[in-house]
């Protein structure tokens, strides 16, 4: 069993969303850096989809009560076993009585707790992901509390995990560094032409900052307004996490993992699925830029991060030179 002893400022139980139902209302949900969550469950033999906790910002504490295989990944954060610091990207079981602790990140927002087997909650219409805006999902359809006790579907997987991560080499290959881990690359949807390429190179040129008014819905950025050059009124239409909308005020959304199903405001363009995990990361108050492509370029890319992302599980997180990386019985 998992205890919640401090959840941090927002702690759900996602995975990685539903799909198929859109057309009735209701949207993905599900881990907003599916990446992250992704890779911890291969690092402890999960599913990719297995449910999971996504911590924001972290600063939480969780009380084990049982032995359980565990991985963290996600954002940068100082992290303790009792009180042995932890590295990032980090596989190890823990015993009954063990803690893992949290300070505030560092740098990225959302950090991801994968244990053997998955979260053990209900599968609603699919998926065991929280939908927060829906009140459905993950444990009674609302964030974690101090208190909550959580099962793990599959406590231990064989051999005990001494400790484990990803390694210096493989961390290198599947993360962009610095400034370009805040280019978001986008291909143009409809509206794109509805605005002149003095607007264009604008929208591509500013450093955006992301609003404090973002959430799992959408990211509201900030800068200047953007101007069509005619306004017209569209109907509602379907939109997907990704979606880069433009409301009257001039200020782009780039909807998430909660977005609505449907929606009125002009589209400039679609964020490709590679780069998801990087606006789900960009701690509010900082910038973020677009780069647009074609579409055979974003599938290219699509496919890219899926071989890197598969490697993972494939090669054993192989050792390289200057890895950081141990297994037991090795």
């Amino acid at each position: 069993m998992i205890e919640i002893v401090n959840p941090g400022p927002l702690a759900s139980i996602q995975d990685l969303g539903r799909t198929g139902l859109r057309s009735i209302g209701v949207g993905s949900s599900g881990a907003m850096d599916a990446r992250a969550l992704r890779i911890a469950n291969r690092m402890i033999g999960n599913d990719d989809a297995a449910a999971g906790i996504e911590f924001t910002y972290g600063d939480f504490e969780i009380l084990f009560t049982e032995s359980v295989d565990i991985a963290i990944s996600g954002a940068a954060v100082e992290m303790f076993i009792d009180d042995g610091a932890i590295p990032r990207w980090w596989a190890q079981t823990v015993h009954a009585g063990q803690r893992l602790k949290a300070g505030f990140s560092e740098s990225g927002m959302r950090i991801y707790l994968a244990v053997g087997g998955g979260i053990d909650v209900p599968v609603v219409m699919g998926a065991r992901a929280t939908d927060l805006k829906g009140g459905f999902g993950g444990l009674d359809g609302r964030m974690l509390r101090p208190g909550d006790r959580l099962h793990a579907r599959r406590p231990r997987l064989g051999t005990e995990i001494e400790g484990t991560g990803l390694g210096r080499a493989h961390y290198l290959h599947l993360f962009a560094k610095g400034a370009q881990e805040r280019v978001l690359r986008f291909v143009p949807a409809a509206e794109w032409d509805d605005y002149d390429d003095a607007n264009q190179r604008l929208f591509m040129e500013t450093d955006w900052t992301v609003s404090f008014d973002s959430n799992r819905n959408g990211s509201r950025l900030e800068g200047p307004e953007l101007v069509p050059m005619h306004r017209r009124e569209l109907l509602s239409h379907g939109i997907l996490p990704g979606t880069i909308q433009l409301p009257p005020s001039g200020q782009p959304v780039v909807q998430l993992q909660e977005a609505n199903t449907c929606g009125g405001y002009p589209k400039l363009g679609a964020v490709i699925a590679a780069d998801l995990h990087r606006i789900a990361q960009v701690p509010l108050g900082e910038t973020v830029r677009f780069q647009a492509v074609t579409l055979d370029e974003a599938r290219a890319a699509d496919a890219v991060e899926e071989h890197r992302i598969r490697a993972v599980a494939r090669r054993g997180i192989p050792p390289a030179p200057g890895a950081f990386m141990r297994r037991p019985n090795e």
